[in-house]
């Protein structure tokens, strides 16, 4: 078959369903763009997405310099890592735990702003600094990925997971920025403010915590 004679074709596909599991899986990422859709708008959490889409290339830029080797083997600096993503969501996670309401129900509208780069800039830390993104390129990279792998595939990859990552965080901004859902939210803005706050904060200290083996 034709498609049988396109190199390097079973890797692609083996690298689009994983990367598909890895955008979709329940994480940081995710209740970040959440928390900026809901609170600060669709745009906002378009941003975001855009912006953790962004980040992907960063995991991508060190995977392909060899970066991701010395990572791999370097408890020091993953610890580094490791403790930076958890700090920026437990700092992101207190900001929305004690922020006072962004969203007034009379008017239906936004009282708070925040641009859009830095809607896209909370996106893109978060991602930079996800352990789970990180652990996941430490280990595709140092195993799917050979020296004989050539530079195009692995870029190929990396817009595979950037893609993924782009069409689904689009898709929950939209869900959750629904009229249906928006309007229930309001009802209970604090009370969410404070879960989304403690959540976040529980993925700070389950990152701070975690064990680097």
């Amino acid at each position: 078959m034709f498609l049988d004679s396109i190199p390097y074709l079973n890797e692609i596909l083996t690298m689009s369903f994983i990367a598909i599991f890895m955008a979709i899986s329940p994480g940081s990422d995710f209740v970040m763009v959440t928390r900026n859709s809901i609170f600060y708008g669709r745009k906002s959490g378009l941003y975001s997405a855009l912006g953790i889409s962004a980040a992907i290339w960063i995991h991508v830029a060190y995977s392909i310099a060899g970066l991701a080797v010395i990572i791999s083997n370097s408890i020091v600096l993953f610890s580094i890592l490791k403790y930076l993503g958890a700090a920026y969501l437990i700092y992101i996670g207190w900001k929305t735990f004690t922020s006072k309401s962004m969203v007034s129900i009379e008017e239906n509208e936004q009282t708070q702003y925040i641009s859009d780069f830095e809607a896209f800039k909370t996106g893109f830390i978060s991602n930079v600094l996800n352990p789970k993104t990180t652990i996941f390129f430490l280990s595709i990279f140092t195993q799917l990925v050979t020296l004989d792998t050539p530079i195009w595939v692995q870029l190929v990859y990396g817009l595979i997971i950037s893609i993924a990552h782009l069409i689904w965080f689009i898709m929950v901004t939209y869900m959750f920025t629904h009229p249906v859902l928006l309007n229930k939210f309001y009802k209970s803005k604090k009370t969410i403010e404070r879960i989304i706050g403690t959540v976040l904060i529980g993925f700070g200290l389950k990152v701070a915590v975690a064990n680097n083996n």
